[in-house]
């Protein structure tokens, strides 16, 4: 009777252990999330010209799937950035285009092909 009392107790402690770890990592990606739109809306609003030399995809979740887009842009000084796009952009970006990026932090905006 006694093994079953202390397995039974065993299996509390790691289920609050693990309910706990979950509910931490819970907050502590929404802190994150909220950090950084803290720090794009005190950003301030840039326009550069740049070239899109990559792009990429991913594709996240189970039972709803969830598609994330990427545009890594160049500027003419030679830095990069990867900026998450919606889809729209995405189509209608190729890689090889040139001209003007608009964001604010790591916030994508706007992105005017010159031809």
């Amino acid at each position: 009777m006694e093994l079953i009392g202390g397995f039974m107790i065993f299996h509390g402690i790691l289920f609050v252990l693990i309910f706990g770890v979950v509910i931490f990592m819970f907050i502590f990606i929404m802190k994150m999330g909220i950090k950084q739109i803290k720090q794009d809306n005190n950003s301030p609003v840039l326009s550069v010209d740049a070239k899109v030399v990559a792009k990429r995809s991913r594709v996240s979740g189970n039972s709803m799937i969830h598609q994330s887009y990427y545009v890594t842009f160049e500027e003419e000084s030679g830095k990069r950035m990867e900026l998450c796009v919606d889809g729209s952009n995405f189509g209608m970006l190729v890689e090889g285009d040139f001209g003007k990026l608009t964001f604010q932090g790591s916030r994508f905006l706007n992105f005017e092909r010159r031809y």
